[in-house]
């Protein structure tokens, strides 16, 4: 991650909010850094992410998952109306880790790890407390005092800790003290055990699997030394969280809960896009030979996907189609689809996905294929139709405003598509490049005066936002 100029850029943008004096643990009225301000923190971070981390992974499948399963856990958390969004880092390693404002991010390893989806769910619940008690702002606190900058840096600090680079935040000023120091401290982890165990529970999932995991975690830091999980850098396991979590499930009924076909579908096509598809193909083949499984509906999945990777579409769907006669799935369709791409049959990729739509009307994977689709048969009148019903329910989603842009563009559609363009670099968090698009709208030569009028005060909006983050950032220099 480019964790050095996020520091930099931050420490000079954020204004300070100081307050006097910090409230006892667990007593956040008093904070001077309202929720308000941590989420503008969060939301600044999480653009500069999406538009420039090569790692950030927007598999709309998988996200939509991961934020299916956060959310049913946030709705039985200590805030259930604190705003949450959990995304994914392409990352091998087993770690999660929470930024201000309620953005939860989450290794693809930790989801391939998870021996349940129970123990996936453990760690969800307890990066969620973290959020809910304000850990990370109270974190930020340094003689009594709390900024917006100082919360940034420790936001910053978490993703330096959390990345390959995390060297690179010591670059700037004050950052090495702040990284060497990120752990959360022994009460803060206590507590988010407490709260993320009374969440699990709340939730309907196994409660056993926040110790096995501690447990597990443990036992895999004593074998690998310096190259133990790095979960474990940010969220230590000691001894007495162990006893803790094994000493809340004491007199609790046993109850066994079985893991969703959502998990481990997602699970298996996280692991089937691991390393390279020679390997992957190697590895689901090997699970099926040597029935090393949980679920074989997922297993099969996987290798389906794995053949897909390794260009073998035949196969491909040989594997999938006795799936798809037994169990019916939008991710089986998902991949159905991109199966019949792969063997140049885009109608009946589009047919296939049309009929999914059917099932699943608010599928966003399958949504945004059947608008690609669409756009390859050239229909683009058809996906744009579709775009404008999509962007009525998820009007904030900067992929869906790409496709607008990529229609219009096939349409000839010029100030269409560069105003579509630029609402997708808005919420991408670039100003200056949808600032451009615009002016290109202006000249394009071929809008109406509804149209030109529009462009023009979005132009200005754009270019007043612009102007007070540029007059902020000169303030702190």
């Amino acid at each position: 991650m480019r964790i050095s100029s996020l520091l930099a850029l931050f420490l000079m943008l954020l204004p300070p909010a100081l307050a006097e004096g910090l409230p006892d643990l667990g007593d956040t009225a008093q904070l001077a850094l309202t929720p308000q301000m941590e989420r503008r923190v969060g939301e600044s971070i999480m653009r500069d992410i999406r538009l420039h981390e090569p790692d950030f992974d927007d598999d709309p499948e998988a996200t939509a998952y991961l934020n299916a399963l956060g959310n049913r856990l946030v709705s039985n958390s200590a805030d259930a109306r604190q705003d949450f969004e959990f995304f994914l880092v392409k990352d091998a390693t087993l770690n999660a880790f929470a930024l201000p404002g309620g953005y939860i991010g989450v290794h693809t390893g930790t989801i391939i790890g998870a021996q349940s989806e129970s123990e996936l769910a453990a760690v969800l619940a307890h990066e969620i407390a973290h959020v809910t008690q304000h850990h990370m702002a109270r974190m930020a606190s340094k003689e009594g005092q709390l900024s917006m900058a100082m919360l940034a840096a420790m936001a910053l600090a978490v993703l330096a800790r959390n990345s390959q680079l995390g060297s690179a935040a010591a670059a700037i000023g004050q950052a090495s003290a702040i990284t060497a120091q990120i752990s959360f401290t022994r009460d803060f982890e206590r507590e988010a055990d407490r709260l993320g165990f009374l969440t699990l529970e709340k939730s309907g999932f196994d409660v056993r699997a926040m110790p096995t995991f501690f447990v597990r975690l443990q036992k895999a830091g004593r074998l690998y030394e310096n190259n133990a999980p790095a979960y474990l850098r940010t969220h230590p396991v000691t001894s007495e969280r162990i006893a803790d979590a094994q000493n809340r499930i004491q007199g609790l009924t046993y109850r066994q809960v079985p893991d969703g076909l959502d998990f481990q579908l997602v699970r298996a096509k996280l692991r089937a896009d691991q390393g390279t598809s020679r390997d992957a193909l190697a590895q689901a083949e090997g699970d099926l030979r040597d029935k090393k499984f949980s679920n074989e509906i997922a297993a099969r999945y996987a290798l389906a996907v794995a053949l897909l990777r390794a260009k073998e579409p035949v196969r491909a769907e040989a594997e999938l189609a006795p799936l798809m006669k037994t169990t019916d799935h939008p991710m089986f369709a998902g991949l159905a689809a991109r199966i019949k791409q792969a063997k140049g049959d885009n109608q009946g990729a589009a047919d296939g996905l049309k009929q999914a739509l059917a099932r699943y009307p608010n599928n966003r994977a399958l949504n945004y294929a059947y608008i690609e689709a669409l756009q390859q048969l050239g229909k683009n009148r058809d996906a744009a139709a579709l775009v404008e019903e999509q962007l009525k329910n998820y009007p904030r989603d900067a992929r869906l405003y790409g496709l607008q842009a990529k229609g219009y563009a096939s349409l000839g559609k010029r100030l269409l598509q560069h105003q579509a363009q630029a609402e997708a670099y808005v919420l991408q968090g670039s100003l200056p490049a949808a600032i451009e698009q615009l002016q290109l709208a202006q000249k394009s030569g071929d809008g109406d005066f509804y149209q030109l009028s529009s462009v023009d005060a979005r132009l200005r909006d754009l270019r007043r936002q612009l102007e007070q983050e540029t007059k902020e950032a000169k303030e702190k220099k």
